[in-house]
């Protein structure tokens, strides 16, 4: 039994329509839920992946308007990595950000940059063989597109606490110092320590809430079982809907979610309208008239730069 990989990391944002312009405009990946957040039904919780939704290029989002920028600290993710298939990749990330006013940094086959609200995130090239999770961008060459996540970077500073929890328990493999891998049969990613800045944890706009690994449905009771064993106090089984979920924080404090891979974003959407209007599970439609009026309308990155009005 192995966990598939990052199934999805959640951050914070302040402001939805700007955060769609980045994540579906500047990093043309696709919208593919709009919809709220369950735990409060008052706030977007906005999802881009793939073409297809897929878990393993799944970035989310909590919008909380107004909210001050945090700052990454000790027992949060600090950077999202992502893969790219070549270093002219790289190169084509590197000139659009910065034609569209990001600062964006080149270390080797590394190319560093952040979001509108400081979240940072890291291209790699990528030439192992699991499939490439794309989107279908107007304006990136397929050939350029994002292809899901490669790993994710917390800090902690003393990393030995976590070990016995995501080695014996998880099923993490070390893969270098302070680094593990995260791989079953279709999947990987890593996940990884830094030492923490001298500057306390600040939860807010720009960081990251969650991260999140995938589990085969048929797996999942048991994943709770093995947290549980390694001393996590571990939420029950949660229905998001769209997947299954359990939360647990491991000991160097980062939010852990273990979610099903399953049965997707297509359960209340067809896919080819996926994120398209406002999403919600069963329990909340009887708000929908009340959220479809007080939440922000969202722009459309795609239409925009084709030129296009989606009827």
């Amino acid at each position: 039994m192995k966990l598939e990989g990052i199934h999805h990391v959640t951050a914070i944002c302040a402001d939805a329509p700007r955060n769609v312009r980045f994540y579906a405009g500047t990093l043309g990946l696709r919208l593919v839920k709009r919809t709220v957040n369950q735990d409060d039904p008052t706030v977007y919780h906005l999802f881009y992946a793939d073409e297809e939704g897929s878990a393993g290029a799944d970035i989310t989002f909590f919008e909380y308007p107004g909210t001050p920028r945090g700052s990454a600290g000790e027992g949060m993710v600090h950077t999202v990595i992502w893969r790219v298939g070549s270093p002219g990749s790289l190169d084509f990330w590197g000139e659009r950000l910065e034609r569209e006013g990001f600062t964006a940094e080149r270390s080797g086959d590394v190319l560093s940059f952040h979001d509108p609200e400081g979240l940072r995130h890291e291209l790699v090239v990528y030439d192992g063989g699991e499939r490439p999770l794309v989107a279908r961008a107007p304006d990136v060459p397929i050939e350029h597109a994002l292809q899901g996540f490669h790993g994710v970077r917390a800090y902690a500073s003393d990393p030995e606490r976590s070990r016995p929890l995501l080695e014996e328990h998880l099923g993490f493999e070390p893969s270098g110092p302070q680094q593990w891998l995260v791989a079953g049969e279709d999947r990987s990613g890593f996940y990884a320590y830094d030492e923490p800045p001298d500057t306390p944890p600040v939860p807010g706009a720009g960081t990251v809430h969650h991260v999140a690994f995938a589990s085969r449905p048929e797996d999942h009771g048991r994943w709770r079982e093995r947290a549980l064993a390694g001393g996590a106090a571990v939420t029950p089984i949660i229905d998001r809907h769209y997947f299954r979920s359990i939360y647990f924080r491991e000991p160097s404090g980062v939010l852990f979610e273990i979610a099903t891979l399953g049965p997707g974003f297509a359960v209340d959407e067809p896919p080819e309208r996926l994120g398209e209007r406002l999403s919600l599970p069963p329990r909340f439609e009887p708000l929908r008239g009340r959220l479809e009026q007080t939440l922000k309308p969202l722009p459309d990155p795609r239409a925009e730069r084709t030129g296009k009005v989606r009827s």
